[in-house]
């Protein structure tokens, strides 16, 4: 394994040919740990992320993902997207969507291989749903449909899990337990995610990227009502969080 950072922006700035979206980015995650990617709607989170997965290029800088430019090591990211464009009548059944994290890599074109159906049920198993495999997507909730998604993500064998808004249009049991899930995976992989509930990530991540056109990390435990009141222009409430950030060692800088 590779002793560079997961993940380190350097002076990266993006536009969309206009205003600059981000500007001056530097940022560093270190292996497995669990950031949250937060900020007010155009502040440039999505985008952000993008840039580490490789689907956008900086104007100017460098995004490197395990010492590398992300488009050369993209079989080691998952990606579970905000919107994953999977129309839920599709006539799929859970295994088949969980396979599609198998296209690409290193598989021949075809049919699944034994060893692609082998590891999609896994992964299913290892989100809760492998007795769920041969049911139609369409009979799934909307928590459950969530998981697969993971599970998808999952199913290249990543070492980093990037997530778009996960826990949109979950009610509070799902999303509690989604984030229960979210904490045994990262005993194993580095986690990355976008949210606007700095409720929920509080409780979760141990560091907070606050993404405002320019970027300031904060460890959880330092998400004052002065740092959301810089970063959303405005009051809003914070919900209590524990202090899992000091606890796990978790280690961060104003960027």
């Amino acid at each position: 394994m590779s002793s560079a950072p997961v993940i380190r922006l350097d002076g990266v700035c993006f536009t969309y040919a206009g205003p600059l979206i981000l500007e001056d980015i530097a940022l560093t995650i270190e292996e497995r740990d669990f950031a949250a990617i937060v900020g007010p709607n155009g502040g440039g989170k999505t985008t952000l992320l993008r840039l580490i997965l490789g689907l956008l290029n900086p104007d100017q800088g460098r995004v490197r993902v395990f010492g590398r430019p992300p488009r050369e090591v993209w079989r080691r990211m998952g990606y579970m997207p905000q919107h994953a464009n999977l129309d839920p009548q599709f006539p799929a059944t859970v295994l088949d969507v969980v396979l599609m994290g198998r296209l690409g890599g290193h598989r021949h074109f075809g049919p699944f291989r034994r060893r692609d159906r082998q590891i999609a049920r896994e992964k299913l198993a290892l989100v809760g749903l492998e007795e769920f495999s041969r049911r139609p997507l369409a009979d799934l909730s909307g928590g459950q449909r969530q998981r697969v998604l993971i599970a998808r993500a999952l199913a290249c064998n990543p070492e980093l899990l990037l997530l778009d808004e996960p826990t949109s249009n979950l009610d509070m049991r799902m999303e509690h337990e989604f984030l229960e899930l979210l904490q045994r995976l990262n005993k194993d992989l580095t986690i990355v995610l976008v949210s606007h509930d700095l409720g929920f990530v509080s409780s979760l991540v141990n560091n907070v990227i606050c993404v405002n056109r320019r970027v300031a990390v904060h460890p959880t435990s330092a998400i004052t009502g002065e740092v959301i009141s810089e970063l959303y222009g405005g009051d809003m409430r914070l919900v209590q969080h524990d202090q899992r950030c000091e606890a796990r060692g978790g280690t961060c800088s104003n960027s």
